[in-house]
């Protein structure tokens, strides 16, 4: 049965067969799930944390289930949804159907739940969560390679370099899961940093340097329809170091000449991303959202490198640390957050038979996630009231995220607006 047959099959309202109508109505709707889950259970944590909401019982710490679910779980659903719908254009093949996609999908979104839940419960439930995840993350993995191994296209750079961080997140994840069945805390942690540079940040390079002068040159008349290959192997570059620095830690990490190289080379690479970014179109993008969306989401990776360099060399000058989860979180929900909410916009738009644009309901929360990272910022600083921030934090992202997917969630389940098959 093909889409167009499925479309005059099943009714018009919102129906879970509509999921399976293309690849991206699947995996952005579980992702959406994860991404809801994940953040009212962090929101009850930071309230349990201010005492004002229930007492929860934890197996583990919250802080690494946390750290899991934010750099694994939605993440990689999202790719699902976009690479299995941008990919085979890329590739020049046939995109699989959503239906052989599901059961990967399924496992992934089962398996993030049970982590949630085994947090409170024991190590083994959240562990088999893991292990289910990583099942599935490994699937896509592998049918993202056939894609590539099918197509003869001579351009083939960014798929293969988003097809060997797949790759690299599904040995993070199984080493996440090692780590936790151990009780190895700090381990784990080192393998979900990996898995945050190595795999989600590679993925968004990547695609940030095929998509955002491709999507700026359209609506500028720029002249630039992707960014040049030396700047995407130099962003890489700057993912790849900072895994390197985190596995070196414990040996370099009290060493001043390290923190000062690492500093320096974090200052540098921060002043690039932000001059690509106005390369690529920074400023001429400010007057359409969608792309004022995206390029302030690349501007803020520059911002975390800048603010990790800052806190590596005000680190050696006070030895203490200063400033790490200011960077971290520059990162995640600065960075990608904002890069997460443009392009799931942008292509549930576009998939969905209407207008390229971000409505004021979206450019609301844009800027409500903007407000959100610089509170997390705020209490990552020395003498703040921490918890405090963490709460607001919390809740802010919270309720983004949660009107962000009931909006589009409710599209995924339903046909085309302009009655397209898709």
């Amino acid at each position: 049965m093909n889409a167009a047959q499925m479309v005059r099959g099943t009714p018009r309202h919102w129906h879970w067969r509509h999921l399976l109508l293309a690849p991206h109505r699947l995996g952005f709707f579980m992702a959406m799930v994860v991404l809801a889950s994940a953040a009212l259970w962090w929101a009850a944590v930071q309230l349990q944390r201010s005492g004002a909401g229930f007492q929860l019982p934890f197996g583990m710490s919250p802080s690494l289930v946390h750290a899991a679910v934010m750099t694994f779980g939605f993440f990689p659903l999202f790719f699902s949804g976009f690479l299995f719908t941008a990919g085979p254009k890329w590739l020049d093949v046939p995109p699989p159907p959503a239906r052989a996609l599901a059961p990967a999908l399924l496992a992934q979104l089962a398996g993030w739940l049970l982590w949630l839940a085994g947090s409170h419960l024991h190590v083994a439930i959240a562990a088999i969560g893991l292990a289910l995840a990583r099942l599935g993350l490994c699937h896509i993995t592998s049918r993202f390679w056939g894609l590539i191994a099918a197509s003869a296209a001579p351009d083939r750079v960014h798929a293969k370099a988003v097809g060997a961080a797949l790759l690299v997140g599904c040995a993070s994840l199984a080493g996440v899961t090692i780590a936790t069945l151990a009780g190895a805390d700090a381990s784990a942690r080192l393998f979900v940093h990996t898995g945050l540079w190595g795999f989600v940040v590679v993925v968004y390079l990547t695609v940030a340097n095929r998509m955002i002068p491709f999507f700026t040159s359209s609506a500028t008349q720029m002249a630039r329809r992707w960014g040049p290959e030396w700047v995407l192997w130099l962003m890489l570059g700057a993912a790849g170091f900072e895994v390197a620095a985190a596995w070196a830690e414990p040996w370099l990490g009290g060493l001043a000449a390290w923190q000062i190289l690492r500093g320096v080379l974090e200052l540098g690479a921060g002043a690039a991303v932000v001059a690509l970014g106005i390369a690529w179109g920074l400023v001429q993008s400010l007057r359409i959202r969608l792309l004022a969306m995206l390029h302030l989401g690349l501007l803020w990776l520059g911002l975390a490198l800048l603010l990790s360099g800052a806190s590596q060399l005000l680190g050696w000058f006070t030895q203490a640390p200063v400033l790490p989860l200011a960077a971290l979180h520059a990162l995640t929900m600065g960075c990608l957050g904002s890069l997460m909410l443009a392009m799931v916009t942008r292509v549930s738009c576009g998939h969905s038979g209407r207008p390229l644009v971000a409505d004021n309901l979206v450019w609301g929360l844009f800027w409500l996630l903007q407000a959100a990272t610089l509170l997390r910022i705020a209490g990552a600083m020395p003498g703040g009231s921490t918890q405090t921030l963490l709460t607001a934090t919390a809740l802010v992202w919270t309720l983004v995220m949660l009107t962000w997917a009931i909006r589009y969630g409710s599209w995924y389940g339903r046909p085309r607006a302009d009655g397209r098959p898709g």
